[in-house]
């Protein structure tokens, strides 16, 4: 089986898309996957399964639909994938000073060229970016609040979601103990 993430763009932001985290595990064991686990209320579900990606990141997205009646996008990523993320960052992430942090945006497919250079536009000193495939990585000095870099991540042109550092290392915390 293979261990999968699953990470659910723009649920319980601003009183928009609720889901509950008890409802949404019981649907997604109810659809057959297995060891199904939730982090925090934004979407992060760690769980098992013998399906493909493609397959699983569709059907989730209509059990949901079905369910809740609301649309959301769902990005997966591989036990392997999330350990490549990981080793991947080029930023200093043990080493972050007081308003510093890093954030990773997950994109369900790889950007164009043109939207890899208009968010390169968008880098400063304070603001940085590295992308690499379907994974954009931030490095923001000043935090996320008002960040013109991170404001421009939806004009890639691909659906994505975005977490923290701290949310990327528990989910891999909760990966290591199903394995």
């Amino acid at each position: 089986m293979t261990i999968y993430i699953a990470f659910l763009r723009g649920i319980n932001v601003g009183g928009h898309n609720k889901i509950k985290m008890q409802e949404l595990r019981n649907l997604l064991t109810n659809m057959g996957l297995d060891k199904v686990n939730t982090y925090i209320q934004s979407g992060n579900i760690v769980f098992q399964s013998e399906e493909n990606a493609e397959q699983l990141q569709h059907q989730i997205e209509q059990e949901i639909r079905n369910y809740f009646g609301f649309s959301v996008t769902v990005i997966l990523r591989t036990v392997t994938e999330l350990e490549q993320i990981i080793n991947n960052c080029p930023y200093p992430v043990n080493l972050l000073l007081e308003g510093e942090s890093v954030h990773l945006s997950l994109l369900a497919k790889e950007p164009s060229k043109e939207g890899i250079n208009h968010l390169l536009d968008f880098k400063s000193e304070m603001e940085e970016c590295y992308i690499k495939g379907k994974e954009v990585y931030l490095y923001l000095r000043q935090g996320v609040r008002n960040s013109k870099l991170s404001s421009q991540l939806q004009k890639l042109g691909v659906p994505a979601t975005a977490r923290n550092w701290k949310t990327i290392k528990k989910l891999e915390t909760m990966v290591k103990a199903m394995q």
